[in-house]
């Protein structure tokens, strides 16, 4: 769903006072796009990264992201756990400076390699619904799709600033070619269409979804999403799972799996299994990169 004001956390605010705050935020994020900008983005992304390294840890994020991992990973060593959480920090650091540059990033094709072959043999010339998880620089996935010679559409939690919400879209619209599309009801029906009818969509998979089903992850009971793999088994099209891991050098891995889907007869069953499916194979993707993956969520219950 698209974000609304939240009473529940600032009040409902007046209009006028709303779109002071807009403008402002607006400009702050304009400033430090031009700030950032002036400096190449490997520059700018090591920059950011040592910045969030340093200052993040005073967040109450920080907190929750080392309670996650101590659950998920409790063989870990403390000064391990405090390690890759930092490690996780710079990581975001990155990606917020790397989103500001996303243009430039994109244009220089020596940054990219791919894993994606198999999958677009096995797509062929249908659609295809593709789930990611907050890994690596998640922004980067789509060029996969891209390689694999697809228009991608993607769907995207859109910013309850107005002002920030098309500054950041058009950001990221230029890799997606088949259409960015906000989290809504009506988006949802269009995905389907547009699934049915050859279109390839993607969408992070990893954040918690009240409204979805409760699954084992890291040996605990977790909130999934089952949307994008309820879509693909009433599309009749592949569910693939992608990520980005991040090299040295700042250049990214973009790879890609086919997620096997059920075919029982029972399509809400089906789509759980494999939503069961991609997470284990999340599970095993944040276990070979552990400081990659963005623990702060609140995935677990």
């Amino acid at each position: 769903m698209m974000e609304t004001d939240s009473p529940g956390e600032t009040g409902t605010l007046p209009a006028t006072r709303r779109g002071w705050r807009y403008r402002l935020e607006w400009r702050l994020l304009s400033f430090a796009l031009w700030l950032l900008r002036l400096l190449p983005p490997d520059a700018a992304s090591a920059a950011m990264g040592k910045g969030w390294r340093l200052f993040a840890r005073f967040n109450s994020r920080h907190r929750r992201a080392l309670g996650n991992l101590e659950k998920a990973m409790p063989d870990l060593a403390p000064a391990e756990r405090r390690r890759l959480v930092l490690d996780m920090w710079e990581n975001l650091g990155r990606i917020a400076a790397e989103t500001l540059q996303l243009d430039r990033i994109v244009a220089e094709p020596d940054r990219f390699e791919y894993d994606v072959e198999d999958v677009r043999k096995a797509v062929g010339d249908g659609g295809a619904v593709v789930v990611s998880l907050h890994t690596g620089n998640w922004e980067m996935t789509a060029m996969g799709g891209l390689a694999a010679g697809w228009q991608p559409a993607g769907v995207y939690q859109s910013i309850k600033n107005p002002l920030v919400d098309r500054l950041v879209y058009d950001l990221r619209a230029r890799i997606y070619p088949g259409g960015l599309y906000p989290k809504s009801h009506e988006t949802a029906r269009r995905l389907l269409t547009l699934a049915r009818s050859g279109g390839r969509t993607a969408m992070l998979a990893d954040l918690r979804d009240p409204r979805g089903a409760v699954i084992p992850f890291f040996g605990r009971d977790a909130w999934a999403t089952v949307y994008p793999a309820s879509i693909a088994r009433a599309a009749g099209v592949p569910l693939v799972a992608s990520r980005t891991v991040r090299l040295p050098g700042n250049r990214f891995r973009i790879e890609a799996r086919i997620v096997e889907m059920p075919q029982s007869g029972d399509r809400k069953a089906d789509a759980l299994a494999a939503t069961r499916r991609y997470h284990a194979l999340f599970e095993q993707w944040i276990r070979e990169y552990p400081a990659q993956w963005m623990w702060i969520i609140r995935k677990w219950l």
